[in-house]
């Protein structure tokens, strides 16, 4: 084994927080990826890796050699896959919210392997924005204001935070006019404290001090569920109600304070380094999300 290939070794031993799996995306024994490990201690004379009950984690020096390591390995990547004709290749790391993963970033997925035989994915799906250093992702899919990072971010459209009742709901309990009106509705809130208020354009401009609602749920899918059982009035982002609105299962209320539309970007790390991969990713998900009508950031229906 070659000295490059031991620290190809060592970065997905890192990233995959496991021997086993290292050896698994590396098509290899694990005694082989084991070994391979032991060799690099021995040459850097530290130990890199530390054990612990459910994976491994680099040390102090495993994680500065990981830095140097990985941009190393990268750039062999970049190096071997610009001739004219060399296949995309590789493991990429992307996440996206839960709803919008299942819905949008799937399905694109779905056609990036199909046009790179070479490439393999991990979808992870969680609604809380995981750090992409920590946690070794490649894309991230982000609807909201960005921090300020040293993350490179590429704007795919945008979306709104509506609200919606089912014509059903409406048509016992009435239709709010202004935020004042909710006073006499079942809200369907989440059960974070972050959940449980509701914004306005403008401020609150009457809204009721305190929301009322029977039922809380932070599963959006839930929640949908619930508003088209006409249990009352939830607030979503557009593209997750955008299909009930278009088939006329959801009504769209209060539309003069809706807030101004929020960005969704792909996020990656800098371009120091990053493999050809990830710009082919970026490339192919950027146009195809830029097409969907759910970020377009107009009201839907």
């Amino acid at each position: 084994m070659d000295r490059l290939d031991e620290l190809a070794v060592f970065v997905r031993i890192v990233e995959e927080g496991s021997l086993v799996r290292a050896a698994g995306r590396l098509r290899r024994s694990p005694p082989a990826v084991t070994r391979a490990l032991a060799a690099l201690e021995a040459r850097v004379g530290q130990r890199l890796v530390d054990r612990t009950t459910r994976r491994l984690a680099p040390t102090e020096a495993g994680r500065r050699l990981y830095d140097k390591a990985r941009a190393l390995v990268t750039d062999y990547e970049a190096a071997t896959s610009t001739a004219p004709g060399m296949p995309v290749q590789g493991v990429l790391r992307i996440t996206a919210p839960v709803q919008f993963g299942r819905r949008h970033m799937a399905p694109i997925v779905g056609r990036f392997l199909d046009a790179h035989d070479g490439v393999e994915i991990e979808l992870v799906l969680n609604d809380r924005n995981i750090d992409l250093i920590e946690e070794g992702i490649d894309v991230a899919l982000r609807i909201g204001p960005l921090a300020d990072s040293s993350l490179l971010a590429r704007p795919v459209g945008q979306v709104r935070r509506l609200w919606v009742a089912s014509p059903g709901y409406l048509a016992r309990r009435g239709t709010p006019r202004t935020p004042a009106d909710l006073a006499g509705h079942e809200a369907l809130l989440g059960t974070l404290r972050g959940n449980r208020e509701w914004s306005f354009a403008g401020g609150r401009r009457g809204a009721p001090a305190r929301l009322a609602g029977r039922f809380r749920v932070d599963d959006v899918e839930t929640r949908l569920r619930a508003a088209r059982e006409g249990r009352g009035i939830a607030q979503l982002l557009s593209y997750q109600a955008a299909d009930d609105l278009a088939a006329g299962r959801l009504v769209r209320l209060l539309g003069a304070w809706e807030g101004p539309p929020l960005p969704v970007h792909l996020l990656t790390k800098g371009r120091a380094h990053r493999a050809p991969r990830i710009d082919a990713f970026l490339d192919f998900a950027a146009k195809r999300l830029k097409a969907l009508p759910v970020l377009s950031g107009a009201p839907p229906g």
